[in-house]
């Protein structure tokens, strides 16, 4: 007869019931786990969330030994040095003359090894302390270019120019401690607790401060100084960085950027870019009446100012450039700040539709916020963090 009482792990038993209902008794402690129970068991306990912030702060020494203190430093360095400086050199590799013919190329861009201004001595570190060097590499490209003699033109191709020196962050993939063990690091006169992640400018240890900045790419609906609504849009390409805002002010809607001596009307903007229907930009914003109420006032002052086709708002455009160029020719300029700068992550070649479907967007974010105050942007979490 079975003692009555509290079970122990051992006396843990487990009734099933087989197909004709007769009881099953198994032993629960000693039944084996499959391989795939087992694996699922441990990634379930893997991915829970960890709750208490005594159980978060346990993770840090093991997120540190994974991680250090400057990872994200080199991360950033090294992506800038194989893949960032050569998106810049692609985006700009070919610069003309008056003359087509005549051009330069680059080619290709690398960044050497650090060496003296001379280029006779190797750098190290500890020699750019002692001697208060900058420990810098040279920035080489591989370019080709139209060279004439006797009257006739040539393509020539040179290899290796040097165009300028890079600081080198200490321990990236440019420098000479990279990948060197302990006595390596200590041949060189280096710490090999040294985590590098910083520069050395003259002699002197500079590191990059991390800073906060606003997301790039991504819309933010926020107000200005004066009260007034806005949607704003950081972009960022390898050629160009812009911030492009389309704001609410009494009533009309207008498009604010540096290229402008002053902020000129959104509807102005759309027919530069080929909308020179109003019914079509108010079908882009929404078929919600009241959009087209808000858009209204931006609709009257484009007519009042005389403005109904593409060339019209060229024109007017024209007249309110920052810096004007005479070296284009009638509206070239404004249509390559409206392709290159203006929204400049959204490409746009001879067609500039995805830059007004975009732009609309921003207008309707905008006018939602108006209608409804919860629609506005927490900035925190529109925050991205950089390096330097």
């Amino acid at each position: 007869m079975a003692k009555e009482g509290k079970p122990g792990a051992q006396d843990s038993i487990k009734q099933e019931h087989n197909g004709g209902g007769i009881p099953r008794l198994l032993d629960a402690a000693h039944i084996p786990l499959l391989p795939e129970e087992r694996v699922a068991i441990d990634q379930e306990h893997l991915a829970a969330p960890i709750r208490s912030p005594q159980s978060k702060f346990q993770l840090v020494p093991e997120f540190l030994k994974v991680r250090g203190l400057v990872k994200q430093h080199l991360d950033s360095f090294n992506y800038f040095v194989n893949v960032g400086i050569k998106k810049i050199v692609r985006a700009n590799e070919r610069l003309t003359t008056s003359d087509p013919n005549i051009y330069l190329k680059y080619r290709d861009v690398r960044i050497g090894k650090p060496l003296s201004s001379g280029g006779e001595l190797v750098l190290t570190p500890h020699i750019c302390r002692q001697a208060n060097f900058t420990y810098a590499a040279p920035i080489l490209v591989d370019i080709e270019y139209i060279c004439e003699t006797n009257g006739q033109k040539s393509l020539k191709v040179q290899k290796g120019v040097n165009i300028g020196l890079m600081p080198v962050m200490l321990r990236s993939c440019c420098c000479q401690l990279y990948e060197k063990d302990e006595e390596e690091l200590a041949k060189l006169g280096e710490c090999p607790l040294d985590p590098g992640g910083y520069f050395i400018i003259k002699g002197n240890e500079k590191v990059l401060l991390m800073q906060e900045q606003l997301a790039k790419n991504r819309i933010i609906i926020d107000m200005d100084k004066k009260k007034r609504l806005y949607a704003s849009v950081q972009s960022s390409t390898a050629t160009y960085q812009s911030k492009t805002i389309v704001v609410m002010d009494k009533d009309k809607i207008y498009v604010s950027s540096n290229q402008f001596k002053t902020q000129v009307p959104v509807m102005v903007v759309m027919k530069a870019m080929g909308m020179e229907t109003d019914q079509e930009v108010v079908q882009m914003i929404g078929r919600d009446p009241r959009y087209g109420d808000l858009l209204f006032p931006s609709i009257e002052e484009c007519a009042s100012l005389g403005v109904h086709t593409k060339k019209e708002a060229l024109d007017f455009l024209k007249k309110k450039l920052q810096f004007p160029n005479p070296r284009f020719k009638e509206n070239e300029q404004v249509e390559n700040i409206l392709r290159d700068v203006y929204i400049g992550f959204v490409p746009a070649r001879h067609n500039f539709r995805a830059k007004c479907i975009y732009t609309a967007v921003m207008m309707r974010r905008m006018m939602e916020a108006i209608l409804n105050k919860d629609a506005m942007d927490d900035k925190v979490s529109g925050f991205s963090l950089k390096y330097g």
